[in-house]
């Protein structure tokens, strides 16, 4: 059994129900089970520069002193260090060897303000503890206000409020009062399926804090909206000054958003706090309460309800696709693909298109490059939007399939065989009576190297699907799960097009930027071969190991070196761009050399490929450091992870990551190795799921969460819950990956918050 921490990450009525279904029978004759704050009670004073806290534990009862501690929850005020008294040893069968706390004990915080001296202080109390019977109570944090003295007054007397349990000392009972859930007894009925009537009955004699009502809940479905409480009567009150409060009973409407229409159990988390006239004031508690909800009346209006949550990107474009008109959705994905269009999964298809053109003869005009373009524009939008739709309508992991190390094996041969017959290796040949037909037909049309442009377009589109973006997502998403083939077809179309928009800008203006006949359309063409072998290595880095695949790069710089003039004297009298030549010629060579010596020395970078020489600093290789995950294969393992972060109250993000993938090698090197990054994941668990095999455990995984392919990264709140909206997708700088994951984490944050009642 594991140990209980210092957190509510369990609900403690199932800790508490447990533990008493274990003891009945040696409860059957034992005194009735007190209440934590019956059993330990506590009085805090002011003294002007400390707090005195006088704690009296019933008897049969004990404090854990690891498990104690004090925080101000008011600003300007600062606990400083102090020490806890020593305790009694104990052997515990949960924590092993302990200090605990009995009878009376004593602690003294000492305290500073910064600015202008508050009136009271807030003080947050954490504290666990046992009966000897067996029954050890969960995690508890309450909240006292104490009234501060002035700084130049001595000890303070004690106020009925600093205690939180009692208005006199610290080891009587409440006396002729009532317990907390007799006094104010909270209520939730149902009004329709997005709305609750939310209410409380105040014993006579007491009454409860306007200011201090809230409503919480942990659903991910289900979104509160704000608490619409009627005016309470006016009182003055000692503690919180000019204030409203209710008696008898209040009523308040709470308004709901809903993500699904679906009927859905919602358990809501009250928070209240109140007082009796006669002077005892209660703490602030909580109280989860558990309603049935109808079918919902509307879907979505979470703006309605009073509260905007996160919405991640592709939801937001995926609920653009189903709703806004359909010239929008096209503008939009249009738009969105002009963006993609200059990242690294986009970008080779340049000089592929380059390459085409530059093949197509010395006498390519500016309409002709155009359609040549447009043709493999074509190509590939057509194709892209034909796989992405079939892909996500039978639920296949395209990603995955276009990155198989066999299909990417396959075309780098292309491109490496494409290479070798722009530096004129060999020239295609058919036989001369097809060649005649060809000839002619061609002499008319030209459409056969339109149709090779086409092809060349279709399988490039294995090129794009190297990266998952947003748009993609949501195009895949309203394919795959609202049905609408339609409108995410015509979006993801939409957004191949603009991917391929600078692609017929290169077309047009290749007329007027490329060469005439002679020397240097040869030298174009070889060019252009070296970046399709470019492509062949860029291709082959998704599977190769980084020392390899560094080497390769290596190879075509020195390749590229020597066909510049690198290694070629130059005569008497050479002309400014033979010079030129020589000289970048001679930076490759220098650059070759670089990545060949990296590669054998481990290196990995080819930006750094001598950074495990140590030529830098002292002689060591200090190369940033990633962070460091703990990897997990199956559904099961995942589950398990986050019960074990839940339970010490730790947020979790999950990275999907494949050795395929360019986004997440970028991931991998830019953004997890920023210290901000890194200091803004320091307190949470780090998962990843390696999905490089593709195999059933990785597509169980993947389904898991609607996750179409990596980079993919979720985060979970401290209670093991997703938390929706905060998913990324594709990479994302580390200034702004740090930023949502402050973001992610403070939202997590929110959901311990609200489990402690605070």
């Amino acid at each position: 059994m594991r140990p209980m921490t210092a957190r509510l990450n369990i609900h403690p009525a199932i800790l508490l129900l447990a533990a008493l279904l274990l003891a009945t029978p040696a409860l059957a004759d034992s005194p009735e089970l007190l209440r934590p704050e019956k059993a330990f009670q506590y009085v805090v004073t002011d003294t002007g520069t400390a707090l005195e806290i006088d704690w009296a534990i019933e008897d049969g009862y004990y404090l854990y002193r690891k498990k104690l501690s004090f925080d101000s929850a008011t600003p300007g005020i600062r606990l400083l260090p102090f020490e806890l008294p020593e305790g009694l040893p104990h052997s515990d069968e949960f924590f092993g060897e302990q200090q605990v706390y009995r009878d009376r004990f004593y602690v003294t915080i000492p305290y500073e303000t910064d600015g202008e001296r508050p009136t009271t202080l807030e003080l947050a109390t954490r504290s666990q503890g046992c009966a000897d019977r067996g029954i050890c109570y969960p995690p508890q944090l309450w909240t006292t206000a104490v009234d501060l003295v002035s700084t130049a007054a001595t000890k303070g007397k004690p106020s009925p409020f600093n205690s939180p349990f009692s208005s006199g000392s610290a080891n009587s009972a409440l006396g002729d009062f009532l317990p907390v859930d007799e006094a104010f007894v909270p209520h939730a009925i149902v009004i329709d399926g997005n709305t609750l009537e939310v209410s409380w009955e105040v014993a006579e004699g007491y009454y409860l804090y306007k200011d201090k009502l809230a409503a919480d809940t942990r659903s991910d479905d289900v979104q509160l909206g704000r608490l619409e409480l009627p005016s309470g009567k006016p009182k003055t009150d000692e503690f919180f000054g000019e204030t409203e409060v209710y008696y008898d009973a209040v009523f308040a409407r709470l308004p709901l958003a809903r993500a699904t229409p679906e009927p859905v159990t919602l358990t809501v988390d009250l928070g209240y706090q109140g007082c009796a006239e006669d002077g005892i004031c209660y703490p602030p508690v909580s109280r989860s309460l558990t309603v049935s909800l109808p079918q919902a009346t509307a879907v979505g209006a979470l703006a309605a309800a009073g509260g905007k949550p996160m919405i991640s990107e592709q939801a937001r474009l995926a609920d653009l696709i189903g709703n806004a008109s359909l010239l929008a959705v096209l503008a939009t994905f249009f738009g969105a693909g002009l963006l993609l269009a200059f990242t690294p999964c986009v970008l080779p298809m340049i000089p592929i298109l380059s390459g085409i053109i530059a093949g197509d003869g010395d006498k390519v005009s500016p309409a002709r490059g155009f359609s040549l373009a447009f043709s493999y524009v074509m190509g590939m939008a057509l194709i892209y939007t034909g796989a992405g739709i079939v892909a996500a309508s039978i639920g296949v992991q395209l990603q995955a399939v276009f990155n198989a190390p066999w299909v990417l094996t396959l075309f780098a041969a292309l491109f490496v065989v494409l290479a070798l017959g722009m530096f004129g290796v060999y020239n295609l040949q058919v036989p001369s009576s097809i060649q005649t037909v060809a000839t002619d037909i061609s002499s008319r049309q030209r459409s056969g190297t339109l149709v090779g442009a086409f092809v060349m377009g279709a399988l490039s589109s294995l090129i794009v699907t190297a990266c998952v973006a947003p748009p993609l997502v949501a195009s895949l998403t309203v394919i795959g799960q609202a049905g609408d083939v339609w409108r995410g077809g015509s979006a993801l179309f939409a957004l191949s097009l603009g991917m391929g928009t600078p692609l017929l800008v290169v077309g047009a203006s290749a007329g007027t930027l490329l060469p005439k006949a002679g020397p240097w359309m040869n030298a174009v063409k070889e060019a252009f071969g070296f970046m399709m072998l470019g492509l062949a290595i860029w291709m082959l880095s998704r599977i190769l190991p980084d020392g390899v695949t560094l080497a390769l790069w290596g190879i075509l710089a020195v390749m590229t070196g020597v066909w510049l003039g690198g290694l070629t004297s130059l005569g008497q009298g050479a002309s400014a761009k033979h010079k030129l030549a020589k000289g970048g010629g001679l930076v490759a060579l220098v650059y070759g050399a670089a990545l060949l010596l990296g590669a054998l020395s481990g290196g990995h970078d080819p930006l750094r490929p001598l950074a495990n020489l140590g030529m830098q600093g002292n002689g060591a290789a200090h190369e940033a450091s990633g962070l460091e995950f703990q990897r997990v294969k199956t559904v099961a393992d995942l589950e398990r992870a986050l019960r074990t972060a839940a339970q010490s109250g730790q947020p979790a993000m999950l990275d999907f990551y494949a050795d395929w993938c360019v986004s997440c090698i970028e991931m991998e090197r830019y953004t997890f190795t920023d210290p901000a990054v890194q200091a803004a994941l320091a307190n949470s668990l780090l998962l990843q799921a390696d999905v490089t095999a593709n195999d059933a455990d990785d597509q169980a995984l993947l389904q898991r969460f609607g996750v179409f392919g990596p980079p993919t990264i979720i985060f979970f709140g401290r209670d093991g819950g997703q938390r929706r909206g905060y998913e990324v997708v594709g990479y994302m700088k580390a200034q702004d990956f740090a930023s949502h994951v402050r973001q992610a984490t403070s939202a997590a944050a929110i959901t311990a918050h609200s489990e402690t009642g605070k």
